[in-house]
């Protein structure tokens, strides 16, 4: 009995002794200093220079990213992989689709899993000219720092950016682009800042400065029909409008060339009792101030007729719902802007005011490819 008790902790020994440790889990996220492997291949990044029509305002510039073409080229390809998103299955281009202007066509964005946001996505062409923040109530003060909440938001991509950064680095193409953007010598060096300034780089080269509005006010190769040149003149840029004035004076937040100052204004859409009442405090979510609440960005009104719905809301589905509301005037809430004063439009008017703003649509943007996926 001795004998077999010891043959049979002998066999347990060796049985033990002779297998392999289980190879340790692979770390999707490991942060830098991890072992990760060497990238090969160019790391001398091409400096970018943003060119805009001399018409247009000089592109603000970020200098803790500098644009070279290939961060450029890197950004547009993680602007339209899946991978950013939970499962490898969604991208930012699915809320911002090119021929829609870089917006959804939706009144309240929708994430992975059918979910809708509180607020609509926003456009992003000419970023590059904003000087005043990103998000519908500027709580982004960089783009790039825009581009890191959509991955992580729950209703939006639904990412833990650790297992981001795991499939980026375990890319076979991802990490020597990375290298080619960014100069970096491992795959641990792949990091969530690098990842979204690539897509800042990206995004800050889209540019709609070609709509026919600038073809007949700005490079006399076209003409303004009279319709269209009735709304301009006489509607769209009316300047020192007085309190009570029989016109909108739509240029007071939306005046050329940028059309849109992306200054934060409550532009009268909510009817409240008090200034803490207001069901989404935009600015004031961000700054504190009581007297932002109800705040939002006045974006720029260029392909405006491509992004309806329109508001941080999506509550008007077509322009002539947003006219409308203008022509009341607002609620008279103590913030709303000043030039929420209301109006008069007749049907002539305002047929004139739309003919305007459907001449600023930019057919180039739409399919210039090289806004266009990679893939």
């Amino acid at each position: 009995m001795k004998q077999l008790l010891l043959l049979s902790v002998l066999f347990t020994l060796f049985v033990a002794g002779s297998c392999e440790p289980e190879p340790p889990m692979p770390c999707l996220g490991c942060p830098a200093g991890g072992e990760g492997r060497l990238i090969t291949g160019p790391s001398a990044a091409t400096p970018f220079e943003l060119e805009v029509p001399d018409f247009m305002p000089r592109p603000i510039l970020d200098e803790s990213n500098p644009m070279t073409e290939e961060g450029i080229a890197l950004g547009r390809r993680l602007f339209y992989d899946k991978i950013m998103g939970r499962d490898s299955a969604f991208a930012c281009a699915d809320c911002h689709r090119q021929e829609k202007a870089f917006t959804d066509g939706l009144a309240l964005a929708v994430g992975i899993d059918g979910l809708e946001s509180p607020r609509s996505a926003m456009s992003i062409v000419n970023l590059a000219f904003n000087a005043e923040g990103f998000n519908w109530d500027g709580s982004s003060e960089q783009l790039w720092e825009q581009a890191i909440h959509p991955v992580e938001n729950m209703l939006e991509m639904d990412e833990d950016w650790e297992r981001v950064l795991g499939r980026l680095r375990d890319h076979t193409d991802y990490p020597e682009r990375f290298r080619a953007a960014f100069g970096i010598e491992n795959t641990n060096e792949i990091t969530q800042e690098l990842a979204v300034k690539a897509i800042a780089q990206f995004e800050r080269t889209i540019i709609s400065a070609d709509s026919h509005f600038d073809r007949y006010f700005y490079l006399n190769t076209e003409f303004a029909t009279e319709e269209e040149q009735f709304g301009a003149d006489s509607l769209f840029f009316v300047e020192n409008v007085p309190v009570g004035a029989l016109h909108p004076g739509c240029g007071h937040c939306h005046n050329r060339p940028s059309f849109g100052d992306n200054k934060f204004k409550n532009n009268g859409l909510d009817d409240v009792a008090s200034l803490d009442d207001f069901p989404d405090k935009g600015r004031g979510g961000v700054t504190g101030n009581r007297f932002d609440n109800g705040k939002f960005r006045a974006p720029t009104l260029r392909n405006i007729a491509l992004t309806a719905p329109y508001m941080h809301d999506g509550r008007f589905a077509t322009l002539e719902e947003v006219l409308d509301h203008y022509a009341t005037g607002g609620h008279g809430v103590e913030n709303e802007d000043p030039n929420i004063t209301g109006f008069t439009l007749d049907e002539r008017e305002k047929s004139a005011l739309l003919a305007f703003l459907r001449g600023l649509t930019d057919e180039t943007m739409l399919t210039d490819e090289r806004y266009a996926s990679p893939f």
